[in-house]
């Protein structure tokens, strides 16, 4: 008799420990709805991304969606590991920037959300208005094709230069019809342009070095007039694979509309001094998927 009672007590603990794991242990259904945590790993470049994201990651995380960040030191790297599967999103890039990695490197990776756009401002510690730039002046421009192209157009819209017509999407110097303040365009590092304001009559400057420098976007004494433009906007990518799942597509729709919320933009406003501005949150990229 007392066999067959300990018999049944431990048939008993084995099924009670059995239930017990598979609650531990059950797989999300990848939706984030589950009862387990499902983690995601985001790959991102720079500290300050984790502070854009910390909203985001906050309300994630009562939904059952653990964000990890996963840090790069250049900007290759991260299409890359998202390609390979080693991390599962990424946000750090704009369209252009994306277009191009797809096209030289065959990358199966595709933007699902709009994040935002940081302005490229053109600001002198030697005059307050574009106005008062003359003949000889000169203005120092990022050198790189991207932010020079957008910079010229910020340039034109000043009124200081002509681009020619045909002149496509990312203008060179090349591409200048006119100058007609009479300045003189100087091609400089993005990153070194804000220590250069001092040598140079104005600057087209990056947000992220206007941050780093301290400069405030009020202070520009013109401001980026491409917001509109789309291909400057940054994203979140994913592997095209994983979009076609509907359990990820899901799963990832939560992530971009985490990200598109009031508390995202008071830390754009709050800590970054407006230099990051919300683009795009009205469209669906994951519509339909």
């Amino acid at each position: 008799m007392k066999v067959k009672k300990l018999a049944a007590l431990l048939i008993s603990l084995t099924l009670l420990t059995l239930s017990l794991a598979a609650c531990g242990s059950k797989d999300s259904d990848s939706s984030g709805s589950g009862g387990e945590t499902v983690t995601l790993k985001l790959g991102v470049v720079g500290g300050i991304y984790e502070e854009l994201w910390t909203p985001a990651k906050n309300a994630l995380k009562d939904q059952g969606i653990n964000v990890e960040f996963v840090q790069f030191s250049d900007y290759v790297t991260p299409n890359k590991a998202l390609n390979s599967g080693e991390i599962d999103l990424n946000a750090f890039q704009h369209r252009i920037y994306l277009d191009n990695e797809i096209k030289t490197n065959g990358y199966k990776i595709e933007k699902i959300g709009n994040t935002f756009i940081i302005p490229l401002n053109l600001y002198s510690n030697k005059v307050t208005s574009v106005k008062d730039l003359k003949e000889g002046d000169v203005v120092a421009i990022p050198n790189d094709v991207t932010n020079g192209g957008r910079a010229l157009k910020v340039l034109e819209a000043a009124g200081l230069i002509k681009l020619k017509a045909s002149a496509g999407f990312s203008p060179t110097v090349a591409d200048i019809e006119s100058y007609t303040s009479g300045i003189k365009i100087k091609e400089l590092a993005a990153n070194t342009i804000p220590s250069a304001l001092a040598d140079v009559s104005a600057g087209i400057i990056n947000g992220n070095f206007a941050l780093d420098f301290g400069l405030k976007t009020e202070k520009a004494i013109f401001a980026d007039t491409s917001l509109k433009e789309e291909q400057y906007w940054n994203l979140v990518a994913a592997r095209s694979e994983d979009v076609k799942n509907a359990d990820k597509a899901a799963l990832y729709k939560k992530v971009v509309k985490a990200f598109q919320t009031a508390e995202t933009e008071k830390t754009f406003k709050e800590k970054f001094g407006g230099y990051f501005i919300a683009v795009g949150w009205d469209q669906d990229l994951l519509a339909g998927k």
